[in-house]
């Protein structure tokens, strides 16, 4: 739903005053695409690995095997982190509820019929609220 005019100046002062107040917090949420700190995010495990990998390496060379094993820790985990994150990026992610759901129960269709009727009810709290905001006072 669009914003009306109003809440549109009302929405720009908000960001102008917390530009003004908070710059650096300004900054960081004027991030438009999530992408970019997933992708952040699998170069960092990636570098994660390379070092894993100079941590076995370093095991091997040294003869500490613990050593090993602290990089094999290290390789794996950024491995995950890698491919949680590629994931995230690419939109790939699954609900893993909605692979295996079920018929819902009796009691969870009463629920969802009432938050079908609370819809209801939020949807005239709204249109009210927007006549008020609009200087309708009208019923």
């Amino acid at each position: 739903m669009p914003l009306s005019e109003h809440e549109q100046r009302q929405l720009e002062q908000i960001e102008q005053a917390l530009y003004a107040d908070h710059p650096r917090l300004a900054k960081a949420m004027r991030a438009k695409d999530p992408k970019v700190h997933y992708r952040r995010r699998v170069v960092q495990a990636a570098i994660a690995f390379v070092l894993g990998v100079g941590i076995v390496a370093a095991g091997v060379v040294l003869k500490y095997p613990w050593l090993d094993g602290v990089g094999l820790v290290v390789m794996i985990a950024s491995c995950v982190w890698a491919v949680t994150s590629y994931r995230r990026m690419t939109g790939m992610t699954v609900d893993r509820r909605a692979a295996g759901q079920r018929k819902p129960s009796r009691r969870q269709r009463r629920r969802s019929a009432k938050m079908m009727q609370n819809a209801g009810l939020m949807d005239r709290i709204e249109e009210r609220w927007r006549r008020r905001q609009e200087g309708g006072n009208s019923r």
